[in-house]
């Protein structure tokens, strides 16, 4: 698939075929990952990569299941059941010492947020789809993966071929909306 039509065509998946990803697909997607830029080229990152079911279904329950941001009413995270079902779950994690902090900005999430990125778009552009989720029992899961304690997990991934292709990506803002030149604009 065409970089911009990735780009224009992603979506935020929450349901998957029980098709397994190929190891090839992976791996590409892992590539994409590791030839992200970062803060002085330290690759902040680790990634670890979950195929195991029970370990899925354990990821899913450490997801919180109230979502701050869904509508009144609505008790679930949607993406809850992906980690569980999906075939591979990603999560996402870095380490704050080894990037930089320039006045009081650390940018260890800027780095993963561009690794992760392309994580994304590597998929789309490879027919698979994802989701981030970013509501979870840190603690709980660094316990469950073995990750360092001053290692931050900063997102989960469910990865795998997405269970309707919708067409287009989703609605966003036109240009002249989020879009200023040589200084902000009060509208």
């Amino acid at each position: 698939m065409e970089l911009f039509d990735a780009i224009a065509t992603r979506r935020s998946v929450r349901k998957f075929l029980d098709n397994p990803v190929e190891e090839d697909k992976l791996h590409q997607v892992l590539e994409a990952v590791r030839m992200a830029p970062s803060w002085a080229n330290m690759q902040c990152w680790h990634f670890i990569v979950v195929k195991d079911r029970a370990k899925k279904e354990t990821i899913s329950e450490l997801s919180y299941v109230e979502s701050f941001f869904a509508p009144k009413g609505y008790k679930v995270n949607p993406a809850k059941k992906a980690l569980a079902e999906a075939p591979v779950v990603i999560i996402a994690c870095a380490d704050p010492g080894k990037s930089g902090v320039l006045w009081d900005q650390a940018y260890y999430m800027t780095d993963i947020g561009i690794a992760c990125q392309n994580l994304w778009l590597a998929a789309r552009g490879l027919g698979l789809g994802t989701v981030f989720v970013g509501v979870f029992d840190e603690a709980k899961l660094r316990e469950l993966l073995g990750v360092p304690s001053h290692i931050r997990i900063v997102g989960l991934f469910p990865v795998g071929y997405p269970f309707e292709e919708k067409a287009g990506g989703t609605p966003r803002k036109p240009l002249s909306e989020i879009v200023s030149y040589e200084q902000w604009r009060n509208d």
